[in-house]
């Protein structure tokens, strides 16, 4: 599958489904302690020196971006579909949303002071990885840290129906060591991982879910920055 293709096919699949899905995961954090643990967490790291807000990138209907500003953190989202974001700007109005894909972000090296990738990484093809996590690197101002959350395994699943509609959408689980080893090769230094089984929330063909968060070096450290 070509980059053109895929992001195609994700962008009219949110597009499709952008209102149920804003109403049917509204409350989904309430249930998960150890996601907002690792939310907390990313929220009260000492900003880069000088650098800019956090984006989430591929926030959908921004209930990450609004749960991170609740948490006292300067964030806009990102978002590839234009129903999501215009979802996400009805929905929380005081905040910024805005469209763009992760393979190509709209933004100045070092621009942002940190980011969220809430399994926004989770419909990439594998060997599109690689770019998208040189993409975050680039756009992080050294010190910046990045808090991905993804699917834990090792499978592709085609999606033809979610939230109620008929959609054409792929789903990747990625082993643990392999994203660790991808956000390596692209300069990103691991600091966290927590790895959790489904709970009680979840159906259990959803698996074990990755959050890592990690930083991009200072120029004192190594980092070309």
């Amino acid at each position: 599958m070509t980059e053109a293709t895929y992001l195609h096919a994700t962008r009219t699949a949110y597009d499709t489904v952008a209102v149920d899905y804003e109403r049917l995961l509204r409350d989904e954090l309430d249930a998960k302690p150890l996601d907002r643990a690792m939310l907390a967490a990313f929220s009260e790291l000492p900003p880069a020196p000088g650098a800019g807000p956090v984006a989430d990138l591929g926030c959908g209907p921004g209930r990450i971006t609004a749960h991170l500003h609740s948490l006292g953190v300067n964030v806009f989202g990102i978002d590839l579909s234009p129903e999501m974001v215009a979802v996400a700007r009805r929905t929380h109005p005081g905040l910024r949303f805005e469209e763009g894909s992760m393979t190509e972000l709209a933004l100045e090296d070092g621009a942002l002071g940190g980011i969220v990738a809430w399994y926004s990484t989770v419909h990439t093809p594998p060997e599109v990885l690689p770019a998208v996590f040189a993409e975050c690197h680039r756009v992080l101002a050294p010190g910046g840290h990045m808090l991905l959350a993804f699917k834990v395994g090792d499978q592709h699943w085609h999606r033809e129906r979610a939230y109620g509609h008929e959609v054409s959408l792929d789903i990747y689980w990625m082993p643990p060591d392999h994203v660790a080893d991808l956000m390596s090769g692209a300069g990103l230094v691991m600091d966290a991982r927590l790895i959790r089984e489904p709970d009680e929330s979840e159906q259990p063909r959803q698996g074990r879910q990755g959050f890592f968060l990690a930083h991009k070096p200072r120029r004192r450290d190594g980092a070309s920055g």
